[in-house]
Formats: C-alpha cells, structure tokens, sequence
C-alpha cells in the first residue's frame, strides 16, 4: 500500500473571511483584476443550494488524500449504499458518498449516501486482507479506480529479457469536506485480524439481550392498547413465536417524545404489564427532534439550559419535523447526552417499565425543510464545531445517550436494547441499525443482503433489513420469501409503512401463515447458535454474517458472491430473491469442504456451482463439515419461554471425520456475564468416534440444568454396533441410537447429558 502516489495529498488551512466579503463593485475603475479575485474568492466563503445559504466561518476547509492499493482488484465496504457487496470503480461516474441522509424510498444501485456512514475499506486479494480507516465524519465522497498495470520481473542472467506481466493496481482516494487527515491504515494480513486492529479502534458489538434476537413485530403505527393486545394474541393464536412489539409515533401525545396519546393509550403500564405477564417486550420511538412548545417539559428544560443546536447567529437552530417546528438536542455535547440519558429514568418517563426498549429514528437528522432535508451545515454545536464536521456522528450520539439511559435506569444492571437509523464507525457498541424505508419489491430483498455483508464488514454485526418492505405491499410469495431470508440475519423485524395494508404472518392464506410460522421457529430453535455468534462478535470482533471470501480467502470464486453469505462459520444461507423460483445456483466453495442439507442432513455430492431445486417451503441452507452447531429441540412462545428447554447438538463431520463447535449461555440480559463472569462457555469436539463437552473459560460460574437431549451426527460412514455415555463424575451409560444407512445419519436419543458438565460420548 501506497500513500500519495498520485499526489493528491490535500489539505485546506483555515482561514479568516476576505474583509471585504460585503463588498460589491461600486465603479468601473475598481474592477481591476485583484478585486475580481476577490469576488471569485467570496464563493469559497459562502454556497448556494436552492434557496439555502451556506456560510462557511473558515472558508473552504476540504482535505483528501489517495491510496494505492498493489495487487488488488477486490475492494469491500464503505457502509451504507444500496449497492454490490464489491464496490465498483466510480472513474466513469459518482464517488461514493457518506453522508446521513434521510431517503425515504431510495433507489437501488445507487452511490448516493444514505441513513448511515462508515469510512472503512476492505481491500481483499488470496493471500491478504488490508484496510483504510479514514476517521472523518463530516461529508465525504470515496472514488475507486482499479486497472492492470504492468510488473517487471528482473532477468536472472544477462542472458534473459526481464518479463512484464500484469498485476492489478486499485486506487482509493477520500475526499473529506472538513476536518483533519487522520487515517489508520489495517495490516491484517488476515480479514479476521483487520476486524479486531478494527475493534481496537472503535470497539466490538455490545452483547444485545436475547430477547433482541427473537422476532420483533412493528408497523406505523399499531393504533392502541386494544390493538398492541389484538396483534399480541394473534401470534399465540397462530402459534407464531414473537418476542417484541414495537410502537411508532402516533403513540405519542403529539409527537412529544417520552409522553403517551391520553385517548389511545389510557394506561400503558398496564399493557406493559399484560405483555410482561406473555414474556414479551415493547419498543418505542424516540427521535431526536423536540416539539418547540414551551410547556412540554423536555423543550422548555433543554430551551433554558442552552442544549439545543443553535444557527449560525447563536440562536436555537429550528426545523421542521414529524410534531412541526422542531430544535434538536445537541448529542455533541457530553452535558446534553447525561440530560438525555436521564430523560430515561422510571420516575422522569411516565409509565415506562423496564420491558420498554428504544428506537431511535430520523436522527441523520432528519429536517423536513433543510437542504437535502437534513439539518444546515453552518449550525453551530457545542465547543464550536460547525454541524459539517460533525454530521455523520449525530445519530451515533443520540444512540449514545439512548443506550446510557437505559443501563443507568437499572443502575448498571441491565443490557440495552437502542435500534439506531443513522450510524457511524462505532455504534455497534451501543446495539442495532437497520438499512432504513425499503420497498416492498423483489430487487429490496436481493439488495438486502450485500448491504448488511458491508455493514456486518464494518463492525455492525446487529443490523437487519425491514422484513416485507417499509414502503407499499408485498405479494405474498415475496413476504413469504423476505420471512425465510430474515430469520437467518442478525437482526429480524417485520415492519410497514402507514400507507401499507396490515401484513401480520397470519393474514395471507392458511399456507403461507404455515410456512411463516416454520421460517420463525427455525430462527428461535437456532437461538443458542446464534447467541454464541454474537459473543464472538463481542469478545473477538468476528462478523456473524459473513461474505462467503472471509471464510474461504483463497478461493477467487467467493470474491464476488452476494446472493449468499455464511452465518458464522458453520451454516451457508442461500435466500431465494427470484420470483417464482425452481431453482437457485449455489456455490459450495471447495473440494475440500463437505456441505450437508441442513433441514434433510443429506449430504450435498458436489462441490462448485450447483443448481438445488427449491419450493416455497423454505430456503436454502446448509451446514458446513467440521462444524458443531447447538440448537433448541423445540421453539417456545418468545425467548424467554425457552430457557429451560433442551439442546440438541448438530455434529457435521469433515473429510477426516472430526468436528468442532461452541456454545456460549448467560442469563440473556444482564451485565453478570462481565462483572460477576455469571457464563458457560463450552466447547464441543468430534474426533475418532468421540464426541466430548470441555470447558472453555474456567471463569464462568453460570449453572443451568439444561441438558444436552439429542445429537444428530452426519456424514458417519458406518452402522455402530454400540454408543456409550460417560459423565465426568458419573457411570457409563448405554445411549438409545438410530442409524440411516442411506443418509449415513447417526441419531442418538435421550442422552440427558449436563450442559454445563464435562463428558464423552464413545461410539464403536
């Protein structure tokens, strides 16, 4: 890697405005050649967009740089576009831009930015993994040339002309609008080390509770507490597991956040209580505009104090939003965040209980009749930073002070749940983004999953896409086909818009109600896998849904792929994004890997590309040889139900007939798990006919008496003649086992075996 190779090295000084900026040519004579500059130099001082004037104190304040990137062509990352999971080369139209922008609606192949921004690049070639953190939070346009250029090889002898041959060459240049040059360059040489050298800099992904894993439930807007109760028993009803309701703005009295519509929600904590009682939870908006209104108390607390964002003229900036004229707190300032931290508290926000947990929406911000409606890049936030050097760090902010509410109101106990719109290099520390208002239209779910491989890449491993489309009405197949797809991302709601017709699971045919219901219990049986995913993510930076070329570096094929990912190491998801689909072409990345059905535990024949006949039963999806994955055997009511249900251990075995896997339990939302080391981290091996449960942190103190039911043990190669269990401090065993023949699938039954205890499993 190259620094300034092309010798775009930029950077702005700043400066004091000319004197004369007032000024205008009185006479003719004047208009001598240094005035003219003069007047040419006023541009640099202030711009015109639409009818919008921006004035900028320091005049142009721009700075850029290039990088050159030898030997590779494979480029990844800079979050959030609706583009290819491989960025392309912009020489012949847009940069990239990161900038937070409320799109409602955004097209697809577009470079233009969006919710949220992470100045991270991924460079990928067989051999090395490489990446470019440009810390800048203020506009940015991201441009990408890659070409061939010819390499010498130096001749050995006098005798041999040196030979040329062509190597890729990938230029990266960053051009900021404000701020300083401060860019950390990631050595890697693997993807999972540019993760962590990552993680160092900004953090990992917060732990989410469990229950955030579950299935959540939203729309704009369930109408009141008769229909939150209504929409709740229609999931028991249909027995469709649901961990969270969601509420949207009309919940509000007014739009005035943190209070609730007298009429609609007479007694909220009551609902709460009833949703409580169903071990279930509720969320709810809370976006950083406030209502200007003198006798809503959080106006008039954050007017007197000053906390507001002000104009360039130190009064307090005001735009339009959802409840009208609006002021924005200013997150910026620590004092501002600790305010609205303690706007969180039980006794200052009525009627919350601690089953409530927090959206954060339209916090770019989002200004209805702001340029590019978002807020004025010449507002003034605290210490005096002008709002273009800080912009893409609003939203992190907010999220911020939202999570820090959260703990702080159960002093320090409790995990947070704070789903963010807008998001920044960092904000997985405080929980989930989602990619925003998409449509309900098949090249929404095809783009989904190239969008959270990126954002996943840039450390937000908690992010999912609006399951159905925000915007407009599925057909049911795609609504069937976006519930498969979600069930198998990090982060699974099922949101519509206003305008939308009510899309509950159960509202599109007995067949498809069924078909919903079998995506949603996969997802919540896949818990425990899932969970442990997500303490990798925490404790060693490691994405939970992965671009098929981390796993597989060396394999050239992988590099481009975007209609498949892997969950962890262990399972291939392939979502079907096609209408009426037969059939959808998979590539097993290999021949050295062995791929299993992970519904049938057939095991797959070839390696490659190969075409798997699909239904609308469900998707593709398949685990990989060597791997252990840990399951519920059954689904319950919401994740809290399923707590004392029984595990059962997916073995799939590799070429040399081992495996290996993990499984990682706490009591799913407290802070225990890090100050009092309340966990169980366990590891399981397969190998020479043994399968055996060890430990892998000794500091864990978490008990359960859960116990390990079934395992299913694929690929074995022949009929045993006897299965034996032996606990660590207990006598041998005889295990009850069925062998298929056909499928070489080994079932062991009513093992029983302690979760949280070492044992072996012989099979001869």
């Amino acid at each position: 890697m190259s620094m300034n190779s092309n010798g775009l090295l930029y950077f702005e000084h700043l400066q004091p405005p000319p004197s004369d900026r007032k000024s205008t040519v009185q006479n003719e004579e004047a208009a001598s050649d240094s005035s003219k500059e003069k007047q040419e130099d006023l541009g640099l001082w202030q711009e015109k967009f639409g009818n919008f004037l921006d004035i900028k104190a320091h005049g142009p304040t721009s700075v850029g740089m290039d990088f050159s990137l030898h030997g590779y062509d494979h480029v990844y990352g800079i979050p959030q576009h609706t583009e290819t999971l491989l960025l392309k080369n912009t020489s012949d139209g847009d940069a990239y831009r990161l900038y937070n922008l409320d799109i409602f609606g955004h097209k697809i192949h577009e470079k233009i930015g969006i919710y949220g921004s992470v100045p991270l690049l991924l460079a990928h070639k067989p051999n090395r993994t490489s990446g470019i953190f440009w810390l800048n939070s203020s506009e940015t346009l991201v441009d990408i040339s890659t070409k061939a250029v010819a390499e010498h090889t130096p001749s050995r002898s006098a005798a041999e002309t040196a030979k040329q041959r062509a190597v890729p060459l990938t230029d990266v240049r960053w051009m900021s609008e404000s701020g300083i040059i401060d860019v950390f360059l990631l050595m890697g040489p693997t993807a999972f080390d540019t993760f962590k050298q990552f993680a160092q800099l900004t953090g990992t992904q917060a732990l989410p509770p469990l229950f955030s894993l579950g299935y959540h439930q939203c729309r704009w807007n369930y109408e009141d507490e008769q229909d939150v109760k209504a929409v709740d028993a229609g999931f028991d009803a249909h027995d469709i597991p649901y961990d969270v309701i969601w509420l949207d703005i009309e919940h509000t009295d007014g739009k005035r956040y943190f209070t609730w519509d007298k009429q609609k929600f007479q007694n909220p904590r009551k609902m709460q209580e009833h949703l409580r009682k169903k071990k279930r939870k509720l969320v709810v908006i809370v976006d950083p505009h406030i209502k200007v209104d003198p006798s809503y108390t959080l106006y008039a607390q954050a007017k007197e104090k000053g906390y507001f964002v002000k104009d360039r003229n130190g009064q307090d900036f005001e735009g339009i939003s959802w409840p009208g004229p609006s002021c924005y707190p200013d997150f910026t300032n620590p004092e501002v965040r600790k305010w609205y931290a303690d706007q969180f508290a039980f006794k200052t926000y009525k009627a919350s209980t601690n089953i409530l947990f927090v959206w954060n929406d339209m916090n770019e911000p989002s200004v209805f009749k702001g340029a590019e409606l978002t807020m004025q890049k010449d507002a003034v936030h605290y210490n005096n930073w002008e709002h273009r050097e800080v912009h893409n760090l609003y939203g992190f902010y907010q999220q911020m002070a939202t999570a820090e509410g959260l703990i702080r109101r159960s002093s320090g106990k409790e995990r947070p749940f704070v789903l963010t719109r807008s998001f920044f290099a960092g904000s997985q520390k405080y929980g989930a983004v989602w990619t925003g208002d998409n449509t309900a239209d098949w090249s929404y779910l095809k783009i989904s999953i190239p969008m959270l491989l990126t954002i996943n890449m840039a450390g937000i491993s908690f992010c999912g896409a609006d399951v159905g489309g925000f915007i407009g009405d599925p057909e049911p197949e795609l609504l069937v086909r976006w519930y498969q797809a979600g069930a198998y991302q990090p982060f699974f709601r099922g949101h519509s818009n206003m305008e939308s017709k009510r899309r509950e699971p159960w509202l599109f045919g007995e067949k498809n109600t069924q078909i919903i219901r079998r995506a949603i219990r996969e997802r919540y049986v896949l818990l425990p896998y899932l969970y442990t995913l997500f303490y990798r993510a925490h404790t060693a930076a490691e994405p939970v849904m992965r671009s098929l070329w981390i796993e597989f570096p060396e394999k050239m094929e992988t590099f481009d792929v975007e209609n498949e990912y892997m969950l962890g190491n262990a399972l291939l998801v392939h979502p079907v994004t096609e209408k009426e689909a037969k059939t959808v072409t998979v590539l097993f990345p290999g021949p050295e890997e062995i791929w299993y059905d992970f519904r049938k535990f057939k095991r797959m024949e070839d390696a490659g590309t190969v075409k798997i006949p699909v239904t609308l039963e469900n998707i593709p999806v398949f685990q990989r040889g060597g791997t252990v994955i840990p399951l519920k055997t059954t689904a319950g009511k919401s994740t809290e139900w399923m707590i004392d249900i029984s595990y059962e251990l997916h073995v799939a075995l590799d070429t040399e007939a081992c495996a290996i896997g993990e499984l990682y339990i706490d009591d799913g939302h407290s802070f225990q798990y890090l100050h009092k080391k309340q966990f169980l981290y366990r590891k399981f091996t397969f190998c020479k006919n043994i399968l055996s449960s060890s430990c892998i942190d000794e500091s864990g103190q978490y008990h359960t008496t859960c116990v390990v039911e079934r395992v299913i043990i694929l690929g074995f190669g022949k009929h045993p003649t006897s299965v034996t269990a032996s606990p660590k401090d207990g006598k041998k065993t005889e295990v009850v086992f069925t062998y298929d023949t056909k499928t070489s699938v080994l079932t062991l039954e009513n093992i029983a075996l302690s979760v949280d205890a070492d044992w072996e499993i012989c099979i001869s």
